[in-house]
């Protein structure tokens, strides 16, 4: 009885002594977890850098310029235009870019926060496709961008007049809400991404070559982004929100990494951008009507309006 009550209890004791490696492997796994964060060591990723300026540059900025280039004949009004289609990448290339940036992220980022933004994100940027792309279509029919939807002289002949409350609903689909839904939650991830790119190591705050050369792409994008979004109220305060989170941080002798700066350079070349674009603009008298509040910032688009498709 003794023999066997022995056996019986090898086997648990065996199993005992064989979870302790298991265990001990957790949790060194979990402390050089967070080593890396407190390291925040986290190379300059420049392959996920690039890819998002580029498709920015290609499917944001060359989306309202490729509408204008392709024939009509090949693209009818009734149909989605060839801007359509790069906006429809961008909805699917921009997310996934994103959720790839936080995975490369040396700090763990709350994920809930992370699925919400960026679902968030995909449906402004869908109802954005949506509004944007007839907005646009009416330029061929002779819309002007830097008038109200009211004052645009293809819509004073709309009959019945209720109609007009239409496009001004598909105004407010395209300008406010959709772009709300879309930049807040774009900014959003940015900035909590930025908040783990912090070294301990004052060496390594620093940006290779290649950084610096797509800084001034980064940051000219930004600008577009903030003029012809009119988001310049949501950009200045997620600026002023990763200088002051610098400026905590060099408290605790903590310093931006690669990725960090690169963000923050970029940030601080488009608030430059902006400012000259402001100045360049301050007089005149039909954007100072289209914007008459106390943030002046004339969109792009209605510039070229304005003052070049007008010419020709």
């Amino acid at each position: 009885m003794e023999a066997a009550a022995r056996k019986r209890q090898q086997p648990g004791a065996a199993g005992g002594q064989g979870a302790q490696p298991g265990a001990s492997f957790l949790q060194a796994r979990h402390s050089s977890v967070k080593a890396e964060e407190a390291a925040g060591t986290a190379p300059f990723h420049l392959d996920l850098w690039f890819y998002f300026t580029l498709q920015n540059w290609v499917l944001d900025f060359g989306r309202p310029i490729a509408m204008l280039v392709f024939p009509l004949e090949w693209f009818p009004l009734n149909k989605p235009s060839v801007g359509d289609y790069f906006h429809m990448a961008y909805n699917i290339i921009t997310p996934f870019l994103l959720l790839k940036l936080i995975e490369r992220s040396p700090r763990t980022l709350p994920r809930s926060m992370i699925y919400v933004s960026i679902i968030t994100f995909i449906m402004g940027a869908s109802i954005h496709l949506v509004g944007d792309s007839v907005n646009h279509r009416l330029l061929f029919s002779g819309y002007q961008h830097h008038l109200s939807v009211r004052e645009n002289p293809i819509m004073k002949n709309l009959k019945p007049e209720t109609l007009i409350d239409s496009f001004e609903l598909l105004y407010y689909y395209d300008e406010y809400l959709g772009h709300s839904m879309w930049y807040i939650p774009f900014f959003l991830i940015l900035f909590m991404y930025f908040s783990g790119c912090f070294t301990p190591t004052k060496a390594k705050s620093s940006m290779p070559g290649a950084a610096l050369l797509l800084v001034v792409p980064s940051g000219l994008y930004y600008w577009y982004l903030v003029t012809e979004g009119q988001i310049f109220i949501l950009f200045i305060f997620t600026f002023f929100a990763m200088l002051a989170l610098v400026l905590h941080q060099k408290r605790k002798r903590l310093f931006l990494d690669s990725n960090g700066l690169f963000l923050f350079y970029s940030f601080a070349l488009t608030l430059l951008l902006v400012a000259l674009w402001v100045a360049w603009l301050w007089n005149d008298p039909v954007l100072r009507k289209k914007y008459p509040g106390v943030i002046y910032v004339p969109e792009p688009w209605a510039f070229y309006t304005l003052h070049v498709s007008s010419r020709h």
